[in-house]
């Protein structure tokens, strides 16, 4: 018999919604939809890999249901996250015949979340929709807390929105259908969360982490639920990032944003991947500054390299891009006045804002890391 799924709240007064984590929910969605839908008519969002495994599980479900469905299918990758697929985007789900009751349901990873999200927040300027995340990373972090982007030329996730959604059903059985390189991207989002903020979370990671790669049942429950929890009390807190609570959810990201942006956001470099070594960069950075010990930092590499998980710029072809990766760096959402602000760390579970880090001195870092 499959565990009984859990359920936390997002506490965002009238914006409130729940996580649901738990084995079988693709194929019971409709009985979670339905309460939080206004009309009885979906479009559902999924890209080309996923619809093959899971669309036809949601589809019985929501025709079980009586709910009236449409499906857009786009390419999977992050190059999908562009201007030019959500302008098709947006034009094959106004030709569904949306009212302002629908729902939109992103079936998939972070991109089919993000994008279908930014759908939802601009189409007849606002309509509601549910994240079903089919990816470790998308489970415990961008399926959750309303931030919603695309790409542009200039940067990652440059053009959005905050706007949250209805529902996050995270069924804890699509991830049997991972490829192993996915999981394991995911896998750092998870760490992510013990690194800023809970120490005994990451000491439990740093013991059990192959446990959640291997999908065991608990181990796998535990650290999604752990993962949601610890990110809807940061978003209840700080929901459109204006304090310092919920931009420590960046942690590694200015680094990975710009290995990723040098990669070319394709298959080169996985979002996950770029945040592993984005946060392995940060710490050695931090023992740079003289903030964070340096058993630390080593810790928190052979915990990365353990995974299976990037800890070098050699590893992924960037070493020596030094001033490329500082000029994406520049780019970046978070810049104040010329000033890169990056997550660093003062030691495992315990992070904080700098917002004056030097492009200079970023590249003589970058020119003396491996």
């Amino acid at each position: 018999m499959s565990a009984a799924p859990e359920r936390l709240r997002v506490e965002l007064g009238e914006r409130a919604y729940d996580i649901v984590v738990g084995p079988g929910l693709i194929a019971e969605a409709a009985s979670h939809i339905l309460p939080v839908m206004r009309r009885k008519q979906a479009v559902v969002v999924t890209d080309e890999i996923v619809a093959r495994t899971h669309l036809a599980t949601l589809e019985a479900s929501l025709e079980a249901a009586e709910i009236a469905r449409d499906t857009v299918i786009l390419p999977p990758g992050e190059g999908t996250k562009d201007l030019a697929h959500f302008g098709r985007l947006a034009d094959d789900i106004l030709a569904c015949g949306i009212e302002r009751g629908t729902m939109l349901v992103a079936l998939g990873g972070g991109v089919i979340g993000d994008i279908c999200g930014f759908a939802a927040a601009t189409l007849l300027r606002g309509i509601d929709f549910v994240q079903i995340p089919t990816t470790l990373l998308a489970q415990v972090d961008s399926s959750v807390g309303g931030k919603t982007a695309i790409n542009t030329a200039a940067g990652k996730n440059l053009l959005g929105a905050f706007y949250q959604p209805r529902l996050v059903l995270a069924d804890t059985d699509a991830l049997a259908t991972l490829p192993r390189r996915e999981l394991l991207a995911g896998y750092a989002e998870t760490v992510k969360y013990g690194l800023i903020a809970d120490a005994e979370f990451f000491d439990w990671l740093d013991a059990a982490g192959d446990q959640v790669c291997a999908l065991a049942p608990m181990a796998l429950t535990r650290a999604v639920l752990t993962s949601c929890r610890m990110k809807a009390a940061i978003v209840a807190g700080d929901e459109r990032e204006t304090g310092d609570s919920r931009a420590l959810l960046n942690f590694g990201h200015t680094f990975g944003h710009a290995l990723e942006a040098e990669s070319g956001f394709g298959d080169t470099l996985l979002h996950g991947e770029a945040v592993a070594l984005g946060m392995v960069l940060a710490f050695d950075y931090g023992v740079r500054l003289g903030v964070c010990p340096g058993q630390d930092a080593l810790r928190v590499r052979r915990h990365i390299a353990r995974a299976g998980l990037p800890t070098q710029l050699r590893e992924v072809a960037l070493h020596g891009r030094g001033d490329a990766l500082v000029a994406h760096m520049g780019k970046d959402k978070k810049v104040r006045d010329g000033g890169i602000t990056l997550i660093l760390p003062r030691r495992i579970g315990e992070t904080y804002v700098m917002r004056d880090a030097t492009a200079a001195d970023l590249r003589a870092f970058l020119a003396d890391a491996a």
